[in-house]
């Protein structure tokens, strides 16, 4: 199984490429074929650079520009247009995700998982540096979205997921353009009957750079996210109520 890992980055030039570096050290040691789709998302300072110097270093890395205006939802889009594997993993640019969960998710998705979900609070999970008024949004948040689709997995947020590429191409078209990917995409994935593993990851708040994560301008975007899929559960449940 050829495992794609798309990674958006905006602003990480100081940051990218260790975080790339370590990804591509843990994947060779755990013998693991691989790409990395480095997204380029309208950075402003140097990241370019760094991921064109990336590419050389490394045939298994490769960068593209968006050519959409800045947004992480349409970087992530950009990203899973380029891909090639079998499967695929969202992984952060600013080094808050651990290489080592990502072995671990491709060895869930090849017991049979269509994908595999990560969280940040359950037993033996590992967070650091999160910020404190961040976390009790979160946890609000999560706690909608578990009312309102019925379900026991509580860190939908997390963007660090990986699925089979036949669930990307089943979720199609996404529309989300900024954050609000990060729940577009599970939530789909859910509602149209794909299979998943939750396991306990390890999460690192960034030492370096800054975060582009701003609540306020995004909450309104995360509930249309929310509901839009929502709604789409609405109509396949009558759908199929119709059809028994």
């Amino acid at each position: 199984m050829k495992l794609s890992v798309v990674i958006p980055a905006y602003n990480e030039q100081i940051c990218i490429g260790q975080v790339v570096l370590r990804l591509a050290k843990e994947l060779e040691l755990n013998d693991i074929d691989y790409e990395v789709i480095l997204v380029n998302d309208n950075s402003t300072d140097s990241t370019l650079d760094v991921l064109a110097a990336l590419t050389k270093d490394n045939p298994r890395v490769k960068a593209v520009n968006s050519i959409q205006p800045r947004g992480f939802g349409w970087a992530i889009r950009q990203g899973l247009d380029s891909i090639s594997g079998d499967a695929v993993v969202i992984f952060m640019g600013d080094g808050s995700d651990d290489p080592n969960d990502v072995v671990r998710y491709l060895n869930k998705l090849k017991e049979g998982y269509d994908c595999v979900f990560g969280s940040r609070f359950i037993k033996e999970s590992k967070v650091v540096g999160y910020p404190w008024i961040k976390f009790i949004l979160n946890r609000a948040g999560n706690k909608l979205i578990q009312s309102l689709f019925f379900l026991k997995y509580n860190d939908i947020s997390n963007a660090f997921k990986a699925y089979r590429v036949g669930v990307i191409k089943a979720i199609q078209p996404l529309i989300s353009q900024y954050f609000n990917i990060t729940v577009e995409m599970p939530l789909k994935a859910i509602v149209r009957g794909f299979s998943y593993a939750v396991i306990p990851i390890h999460w690192n708040g960034r030492d370096s750079g800054v975060s582009k994560y701003h609540i306020k301008e995004l909450s309104r975007k995360y509930f249309f996210s929310i509901l839009f899929v929502w709604l789409e559960k609405m109509l396949l449940k009558e759908e199929i109520k119709r059809h028994a």
